[in-house]
């Protein structure tokens, strides 16, 4: 089972919430988020058999970052 996971800041929280899924967690780091999320779909599922894979999709700004361009010719 694929389990989606759109991860966020909220400017005072890492925040995730399921794609799919009636899932939300939160943690003041993102390593905490992390196994929050772990917990929470652990939680949401139960008991079950089924190996479940996390995937997490996030949005990353880069404020300081230069852009570069390559051509092939």
């Amino acid at each position: 089972m694929l389990v989606k996971m759109e991860i966020y800041f909220d400017g005072e929280f890492w925040c995730a919430r399921g794609i799919g899924e009636d899932i939300f967690t939160q943690g003041s780091t993102l390593d905490e988020l992390l196994e929050n999320i772990k917990e929470a779909v652990s939680v949401h599922f139960g008991d079950t058999t089924e190996t479940i894979t996390i995937l997490t999709l996030s949005e990353v700004k880069l404020t300081h970052a230069k852009a570069t361009s390559s051509q092939r010719r």
